[in-house]
């Protein structure tokens, strides 16, 4: 499945919903712009991106994870905002990704997963093209209704095109406990009748930025 894309057999309808839930969840990009007092400069291209997730079951196996619906900028002042709409969490198994939805991340009242953070605006205009830039990323995580800040060590390369990437260079670990997510890990665990399920995922990302449309 490529980033973005909605599982086969999804119905126009279900994708109009998907989107309509990160954007009142978000207030849509242009009110993300608004709230921030920032131009974008870059977009977040969807289809080009991923945002992936490790858990480990039984203390042995490993299992990848994704988020499909991503909306994001980063701004000309240098602010970076990112939506994760936790609804589109994609594990390869649906009754898996509904469990997720209702007993983990409770997506009826915490519709998505937010990242917020600032770049000096110096290295951003010194981001010449074919420049290739490693740094850590502070940032704000709001997830679950708790706010945290994460580091987010990361590669950041200005292709020539103008498309910009942001990739993780290690994997980003977030702690259930820290987002108050412990009991909704025990519950999956407990209806999969599993022995354990990891409380502390390792989480990696490939964000493709196009330069932003004219207004």
């Amino acid at each position: 499945m490529q980033p973005g894309h909605c599982r086969p057999g999804l119905t126009e309808v279900g994708k109009m919903g998907m989107w309509q839930r990160l954007i009142a969840s978000t207030a849509g990009l242009g009110l993300l712009l608004s709230a921030g007092g920032a131009a974008a400069q870059w977009e977040l291209d969807n289809g080009n991106s991923s945002l992936n997730f490790i858990s480990v079951k039984n203390a042995a196996v490993a299992e990848t994870h994704r988020f499909d619906t991503l909306v994001g900028f980063v701004g000309e002042d240098g602010t970076v905002q990112l939506a994760i709409d936790l609804a589109s969490v994609d594990t390869g198994i649906e009754i898996r990704d509904e469990r997720m939805r209702k007993m983990l991340f409770e997506t009826e009242s915490f519709s998505s997963a937010n990242v917020s953070g600032k770049v000096d605006p110096a290295v951003l205009a010194a981001l010449e093209p074919g420049t290739v830039l490693t740094t850590d990323l502070e940032v704000t995580l709001s997830l679950h209704g708790v706010e945290a800040t994460v580091s987010a060590p990361v590669v950041v390369i200005n292709e020539a095109s103008g498309v910009l990437r942001v990739i993780t260079s290690r994997p980003v670990m977030v702690s259930a406990a820290s987002f108050d997510l412990a009991k909704g890990v025990a519950a999956l665990q407990e209806v999969a009748g599993l022995n354990s399920i990891s409380t502390a995922v390792p989480v990696t990302f490939h964000l493709v930025f196009k330069p932003a449309s004219a207004p």
